[in-house]
């Protein structure tokens, strides 16, 4: 009954099941059949995945709010026929738009030690395929704590950023809004944009993600005395039922599927809807507002707590897992934002301590490439050296000025154009390239 009125009551629901779906015996030198067995495969294994999504969700009463399709890096594909990656994209569309998923994460490519073949050609071609296709999501893992940072991948993803926003500036610049340049990339990761089948997983897996801000938020509500022990208690206690609840529909599509169960993500993962925010947890905790001092300790505290509930609930907790801080999706985020409240530095200081980075965040259209390249870097360096995933997902919002808004509906929400330190270049800095060499943590054999 607990979890039934998380549900009614508390927007408890499981955000995503993720299918991921291996395509190496896909690649082919001719571009063409390659395509057409990526469709074939893809349109095989996740032909019933909606379906089961919807039956799940009909007969446990649980809201499964995404059904979506995660594949291997598809620069790697790409490589074997030395074709216009955009082939591949559309390939993907198709096969969205017979599965019906909301969207399919794996134009990807993994260069955080250099480009091999396919991967230039991939990352170039990432404007377009985000502002040619409707349903397909991008990233670029440009770093790891193994090999450091390439920040010839840095200068590059700042321009693709910038360029993605300009060609979809008629469509509210949507087109980085599905992408993600991420350091130390998880390869299980069930939730978009970032999500991409990892070569060291199975042909074909079930992970699913879980949420519950709302949850949460009600449960510290409860307790509004307690001090920092209990609050943790409270909210490990919280997150193992909201893990039990993921493990068992992750345990049931899998078996109707046909497919292994691979992991369970219990991140809290906000909406814009009212009452399923991570910044009213803070707020709950004492904060006046999210992003003032302290804020950063609360953050820690509840991303600790998360994980050891889910770690009890399931032994198959991986992806991110912990807690979002999406700007444009967070109903609290968005009212600080536009108080001017919470500023970019202090949401840089948070990623050190959440579970992934800048994400869906709105910035100045007129925001030079280089600028973006250098919050990409610093955000690449406070998880290489942490030995975390971080990631920036950051919009420019083409022709608006700070203090004006982009409206992308749904899940991604909005938010207000946010400012940035733009009168100062790093483009000197950016220009070196090179490679910035990996920490002593690295060193671990």
């Amino acid at each position: 009954m607990e979890t039934v009125n998380m549900i009614r009551q508390e927007n408890l629901d499981i955000r995503t099941i993720t299918m991921g779906i291996s395509l190496l015996d896909c690649a082919d030198s001719d571009a063409k059949r390659a395509c057409d067995k990526i469709y074939d495969k893809i349109t095989r294994l996740a032909g019933n995945l909606v379906k089961t999504g919807c039956d799940i969700e009909k007969e446990y009463g649980i809201p499964i709010i995404n059904k979506r399709i995660s594949v291997t890096p598809i620069a790697m594909i790409a490589a074997a026929s030395g074709a216009n990656p955009i082939l591949y994209a559309k390939a993907l569309q198709r096969a969205a738009d017979t599965t019906g998923v909301n969207f399919i994460g794996g134009y990807s490519a993994l260069v955080h030690k250099g480009f091999s073949a396919g991967d230039l050609a991939l990352i170039n071609s990432i404007p377009e395929a985000l502002s040619e296709t409707t349903n397909i999501c991008s990233s670029v893992n440009i770093g790891s704590t193994k090999s450091g940072i390439n920040m010839d991948a840095v200068k590059l993803m700042g321009q693709i950023v910038k360029k993605s926003a300009e060609i979809t500036a008629d469509r509210n610049c949507i087109g980085p809004a599905k992408l993600v340049v991420f350091c130390n990339a998880p390869e299980d990761n069930p939730f978009m944009a970032g999500a991409f089948h990892g070569v060291g997983e199975p042909d074909c897996v079930i992970n699913v993600g879980v949420s519950g801000p709302g949850v949460v938020h009600s449960a510290l509500k409860k307790c509004p005395d307690a001090d920092f022990g209990e609050i943790a208690e409270t909210i490990k206690r919280t997150a193992f039922k909201i893990t039990r609840m993921g493990q068992m529909v992750g345990a049931v599509a899998s078996e109707r599927l046909g497919v292994p169960f691979g992991i369970v993500d219990l991140s809290l993962a906000p909406t814009p809807a009212v009452g399923d925010s991570v910044a009213r947890i803070l707020e709950e905790m004492g904060l006046e507002h999210c992003g003032i001092h302290g804020t950063t300790a609360a953050l820690a505290l509840l991303n600790d707590a998360v994980k050891k509930g889910g770690v009890m609930a399931s032994s198959s907790v991986g992806g991110l897992s912990g807690a979002f801080i999406p700007v444009s999706e967070d109903a609290g985020m968005i009212e600080a934002a536009r108080k001017g409240i919470l500023s970019i530095e202090k949401l840089e200081a948070m990623t050190a301590v959440c579970s992934v980075g800048l994400d869906m965040i709105v910035i100045p259209g007129e925001t030079p490439a280089e600028t973006i390249s250098s919050i990409i870097a610093d955000e690449a360096a406070i998880g290489m050296v942490n030995s975390k995933t971080t990631a920036v997902r950051v919009i420019p919002a083409i022709g608006k000025k700070v203090g004006e808004e982009l409206e992308f509906g749904g899940l991604l929400g909005s938010g207000p154009v946010m400012p940035l330190n733009i009168t100062q270049s790093s483009k000197r800095f950016i220009d070196r390239g090179g490679r910035i060499p990996a920490p002593m943590q690295s060193l671990k054999n």
